[in-house]
């Protein structure tokens, strides 16, 4: 290759570096702040709240049940006598657990939507990362709240002071998520070499 030919590739390179920058930009704001509109539509106190909406389409509801039901099961193995409703899980003679949309892992699986769909791969890999990464981030979900119900149930004297739970929880996601991405990527950039 002559340098002028290394110059044009270089260019092209940082052409698709920029597509990607912006694309993951732009599709992760829409993705994190469209969720949080929608939970604005579904939740009566909403400043856009819309009855219809919330009655047919709560995505946000269907995904706190479907987080509340398997982690009230691992409680429950634990030997704990466990109540819950739509928001909520309670431990009897343990830590009362609140699931607000906070508790969900949205942005996580925005930004992991954002940056799977703007990665320059095929639609194939593209929606396996998806599966995986969405099923990873819902599997630790449960697990947190399992945990903290487990754990603040057996230890009495933490149902006070362990506040940083999502901190804690937010560092592991996208831990988790990082190391799955840099093994995408890695073989994603092989192929598109190939």
């Amino acid at each position: 290759m002559n340098e002028i030919e290394i110059n044009d590739a270089k260019k092209q390179a940082d052409k698709r570096a920029i597509k990607f920058v912006v694309i993951l930009f732009v599709l992760y704001i829409l993705f994190s702040q469209g969720n949080l509109f929608m939970n604005s539509v579904m939740s009566p106190d909403g400043q856009f709240y819309n009855a219809y909406i919330s009655a047919n389409l709560d995505y946000i509801q269907g995904l706190k049940t479907a987080l509340i039901v398997p982690a009230v099961w691992v409680i429950k193995l634990f030997g704990f006598y466990t109540l819950h409703n739509e928001m909520d899980v309670m431990i009897v003679d343990g830590p009362y657990l609140r699931i607000n949309y906070s508790c969900l892992g949205l942005g996580v699986m925005s930004f992991l939507a954002a940056f799977a769909i703007a990665f320059p791969t095929s639609w194939k890999e593209t929606l396996k990362m998806l599966g995986i990464g969405i099923f990873v981030i819902y599997i630790l979900n449960i697990s947190r709240i399992a945990g903290l119900g487990i754990l603040l149930g057996s230890i009495k004297s933490q149902r006070n002071y362990f506040h940083y739970h999502h901190e804690i929880f937010n560092i592991i996601v996208y831990l988790c998520i990082f190391a799955m991405l840099y093994f995408w990527i890695k073989k994603n950039t092989k192929t598109i070499k190939n």
